[in-house]
């Protein structure tokens, strides 16, 4: 069977014979009549063809949202676990050991520690505001805070701990 793009060519050659004084109106209506059923025919297999891809396009968008769903479980119980076997060790004081495979060890994260704002944005002093619009500067109250000053709208935290296993 002729490809699209051979149809398509021979449909563009009829088309010229159109214009052709010479050439036999009634031939040129059987070509037409042949090429349209071989062209149809073609745009059938075409669709078809389509259908198959928008099927298979639909069938991994589904998978992909249940496979979404399944990681986001997998990953609340990961962390579940992890939360549970990180309270059993510092409530046992065995925040450090190893074992044949793995190393257990619960330490402080890194990066600064958590800056805890305790007063309402308007109860801040402009120096530590970004203007328009007004919001907290973080980083202007942490630099006043490490150097010693005492402001009664926030304080350094304790940095958080996490559970390490390698």
């Amino acid at each position: 069977m002729a490809s699209l793009y051979e149809l398509t060519g021979d449909f563009l050659k009829v088309r010229e014979m159109l214009f052709d004084e010479d050439a036999d109106i009634e031939m040129i209506e059987n070509t037409l009549d042949c090429i349209g059923c071989l062209f149809e025919e073609k745009a059938d297999n075409y669709a078809k063809i389509l259908q198959c891809i928008n099927d298979d396009i639909l069938k991994i968008k589904n998978e992909m949202e249940r496979l979404k769903i399944r990681k986001e479980m997998l990953q609340k119980r990961s962390d579940r676990l992890k939360q549970k076997l990180k309270t059993s060790m510092e409530i046992t004081g065995k925040t450090k050991f190893s074992t044949t495979l793995y190393t257990f060890s619960i330490r402080k994260n890194g990066g600064l520690e958590p800056l805890k704002i305790d007063a309402d944005i308007k109860d801040i002093p402009e120096q530590y505001l970004t203007p328009q619009p007004p919001t907290i500067n973080i980083g202007a109250i942490r630099k006043a805070l490490d150097e010693g000053a005492i402001l009664h709208f926030a304080h350094i935290e304790e940095r958080g701990t996490n559970l390490s296993i390698k």
